[in-house]
């Protein structure tokens, strides 16, 4: 399925057009709404990401409402093409379950859940951009150049329902979750300096997809 515009996720190419957004390590997007401990609550990966959906530097792709159940089943590959004004980013996709208005609630939810419109976080991974093709041979981006990073999600055995839909989140910063990236390529990222970090702009491209195997 592709990343196309206007928050569409379908089916077919439409076009390779350039998706562009900010990201300011300064106002990082965060990996839950309610953040209150240095430490990670458990309920990050149920909260609502609607929050994050939100976020002009957070793009976001779905499909139309499915007409019939849709089992994803195994490996999830996002392959992106991407780029960004400056030498280093990071990548995260979110693959969400996105219910209807009219969802009810559940009697064992957690009491800061509502299942009405609720944005299902089923899987996500994040890669940091430098080793897109090597863990042991990191390397820079090279400004403003579209470039493939490939991004390996966990497997999954999860059926997006009739009246559901299935949305895919794209963001640069999950933060502090993941420590943030400089967005300047240096050596060693925890001996960054200040001045190394910098905002920049970042862009998808709608030939970017996200590849699933669906159970039938």
């Amino acid at each position: 399925m592709y990343l196309s515009e206007n928050q569409e996720l379908t089916t077919d190419k439409k076009g390779e057009a350039g998706i562009q957004f900010i990201s300011d390590v300064k106002k990082p997007v965060p990996y839950s709404e309610d953040i209150k401990s240095v430490f990670t609550p458990r309920k990050y990966m149920t909260d609502d990401q609607r929050f994050a959906s939100r976020r002009s530097d957070v793009l976001v792709f779905e499909t139309d409402v499915m007409e019939e159940d849709l089992t994803l089943a195994g490996d999830i590959m996002a392959n992106l093409n991407v780029a960004t004004t400056g030498t280093a980013a990071d990548w995260v996709v979110k693959v969400i379950d996105v219910h209807p208005a009219d969802a009810e609630n559940h009697e064992d939810m957690q009491d800061h859940l509502k299942m009405s419109n609720y944005h299902l976080m089923v899987r996500s991974e994040v890669l940091r951009g430098r080793f897109r093709n090597s863990f042991s041979d990191p390397e820079p981006f090279v400004p403003n150049q579209k470039t493939a990073v490939n991004i390996k999600l966990q497997d999954v055995f999860h059926t997006i329902k009739k009246g559901h839909k299935l949305q895919i989140q794209v963001q640069s910063t999950w933060f502090p979750l993941i420590d943030l990236n400089p967005q300047t390529y240096v050596e060693n990222i925890f001996e960054a300096d200040e001045d190394d970090f910098k905002t920049r702009t970042h862009t998808v491209f709608t030939d970017s997809k996200i590849e699933f195997t669906v159970l039938r």
